[in-house]
């Protein structure tokens, strides 16, 4: 347990806290909030002391020990495993298959944990710095954005590993979903202060927002207040009979104090701008395949058939490393694909946001003039605008590229694409450099989007939200799920879930190759029995819904004769309301007798499948 006691931090006469103060309880797992910019890693970095603080205390257990997410990369061994061994307690050194098991996690293959640590990918070196801090097995884990180097399954594994975490967990990440899944608690840092509740992020925000509407009135009244007093001073001092209570209100107004008034927090604005494209299908591919070498050996996709509709948002999900991105730019015309066919509709507009896109920037250009380059119909105020909704306001947007930070050039991007006129966003890992707040407010924006999306993400609660179709890359190649990620799920799964349930379900002795033909075979078993009810309770909505029309419709006319005085008329429609009203609840009642039953099957196979996982 950690003691946090009235900690003040500025930086170049910019305060970031003020006398916070929070304590970490036994397994506590909080999740850190806030906006970029509010000092989140740096809190990190004064509980491990790497940076000092102002003011205040820290109080810290001599046997505590705590295991933080370096983002410094730097290996002493020839491979991964011996690498990461090197992390396992003295009394645990030979345990070797404890890093392998957490590597195996981290989506290592036993080919790559053989392999040297800088062969790879930044990103898979931050996954050996993760792995290593996992195995350590520290008192409180701090995990800095965990999530941004991980693919969709290492995220689901960690994820599983921190519910699990006999310690205690501070993360900071932009997934909410994530973040939610794992927390017993919420902290945040909001105005120089830090607020710590119980609960998921909903409950941290409504507080939140609660405390900051009674600041307000608190602030509105003592405002009336002074207003009052002042004007009896005013009116008073100079008159000898009123003088000592003018003065008596004068040291009141002395010792109130000022209640500043809460200063608007600035958070990114996306608006897309839409360009009409009449056709139903903008992109069609066939037979698409490719491989970087051009050998039919090496391919990372083959044999893939894609058609991509006006309204669609398809999801493309999988292991890093495995052609996501590649599918994403060879869809673009940014790679040539080795075989097949791309055809899109003469109306269609691409807006494109790459990993790799901020790579081409002109250094030497200021913010606004990259904005203004990707529409020259743009006015001078509309590209002010863009970049003042990507936090760029006023001189900021002159700012030459050359000066800006990773995260404020994918800024730039996204400003780029919101300058475009577009029916179809290309979008790769988009979230990754935004907070919470700009995610959620990405999400909504791109849910009122009217054209395609094809997006590349590792955040399940934005492919809960947005995508209505997939595209699965797992081994071999790539394939179009016709349906959405919960369903993806449901119906399929991921190999490597059932890889991680036969690693608890010892007592069982069911090699890999069972637990993944039971699951299989459960998960059919569910779809065929409940298939018939999820059949009917569509129709009944259908049924439903046409009947509420005609409803309504019926309501509407008998408005309309009740003025002209037609009794038989009245009586018509008045009947036919009636009928059609019995026959409603009718079906109410049925769609929430088969809804009960649906749910029952549902429950039903989910304990079976979760004593799988136990």
């Amino acid at each position: 347990m950690i003691q946090l006691n009235n900690i003040s931090k500025a930086f170049g006469g910019q305060t970031l806290y003020e006398d916070i103060s929070f304590i970490l309880g036994p397994k506590e797992r909080i999740g850190l909030v806030g906006r970029n910019g509010s000092g989140k890693s740096t809190l990190f970095k004064i509980i491990t002391g790497e940076l000092s603080h102002d003011g205040g205390s820290i109080n810290v257990p001599k046997s505590y020990k705590i295991g933080y997410l370096r983002q410094h990369l730097e290996f002493s061994k020839s491979s991964v495993l011996e690498e990461c061994i090197q992390s396992l307690a003295k009394e645990e050194e030979f345990d070797h298959y404890k890093a392998e098991k957490i590597l195996s996690g981290l989506g290592f293959s036993e080919e790559d944990m053989s392999a040297d640590p800088l062969s790879f990918s930044g990103g898979y070196q931050i996954r050996i710095n993760l792995a290593k801090c996992l195995l350590e097995a520290p008192h409180l884990l701090l995990l800095d954005e965990p999530t941004n180097y991980l693919d969709i399954i290492s995220l689901r594994w960690l994820k599983n590993f921190l519910k699990n975490y006999q310690g205690e967990v501070i993360l900071i990440t932009h997934d909410r979903d994530f973040m939610d899944d794992v927390v017993t608690h919420t902290m945040g840092i909001s105005r120089g202060g830090l607020k710590k509740i119980k609960g998921v992020t909903a409950n941290f925000y409504e507080r939140l927002i609660e405390d900051e509407l009674v600041y307000e009135q608190t602030r509105a009244n003592q405002e009336k207040k002074k207003k009052e007093l002042m004007s009896f001073v005013d009116r008073f001092r100079a008159k000898a009979s009123k003088a000592t209570q003018a003065q008596s209100r004068l040291k009141q107004l002395e010792k109130m104090g000022t209640m500043d008034e809460l200063a608007k927090e600035g958070n990114l604005g996306f608006s897309f701008r839409y360009t009409e494209c009449p056709g139903k299908v903008i992109l069609t591919a066939d037979d698409l395949s490719f491989s970087y070498s051009g050998s039919d050996d090496e391919l990372l996709f083959k044999n893939l058939k894609l058609d991509i509709k006006r309204e669609d948002c398809i999801g493309i999900i999988g292991k890093n490393g495995k052609g996501k991105s590649t599918l994403l730019n060879v869809l673009t015309g940014e790679l040539k694909q080795n075989s097949g066919e791309i055809k899109y509709h003469p109306s269609a507009q691409v807006g494109h946001f790459g990993q790799t896109n901020i790579n081409r920037l002109s250094e030497g250009m200021t913010i606004a003039s990259e904005v203004a380059s990707s529409n020259t119909e743009l006015s001078f105020s509309e590209v002010r605008s863009i970049c003042g909704s990507m936090m760029f306001e006023g001189d900021l947007a002159d700012k030459k590229i050359s000066v800006l930070s990773g995260g404020e050039k994918s800024r730039v991007m996204l400003g780029k694409i919101l300058a475009h006129k577009s029916n179809i966003l290309y979008l790769d890992e988009p979230t990754n450099h935004l907070d919470m707040e700009a995610v959620e407010t990405l999400c909504e924006k791109l849910e009122k989007f009217p054209g395609a999306i094809v997006l590349v993400t590792h955040n399940e609660m934005f492919l809960r939200r947005l995508a209505n179709r997939l595209v699965v890359f797992r081994e071999g190649g790539a394939e179009v799920f016709e349906g959405n990620y919960d369903e993806f799920l449901e119906k399929v799964g991921w190999d490597e879930d059932i890889v991680q349930t036969a690693e608890v379900v010892k007592e069982e002795k069911f090699s890999k190759k069972d637990l993944k033909r039971l699951r299989a075979e459960l998960v059919s078993e569910r779809s065929k029995e409940s298939k018939p009810f999820r059949k009917r309770m569509d129709e009944l909505e259908k049924d439903i819904f046409t009947k509420e029309e005609k409803i309504d419709e019926i309501n509407n006319s008998l408005i309309e004769v009740s003025s002209s005085g037609d009794g038989s008329k009245i009586t018509e429609l008045s009947k036919n309301l009636g009928v059609l009203q019995k026959l409603l609840d009718i079906e109410y009642d049925e769609l929430s007798e088969l809804t009960d039953k649906y749910e029952e099957i549902q429950k039903s196979y989910e304990t079976r499948l979760n004593e799988l996982e136990l």
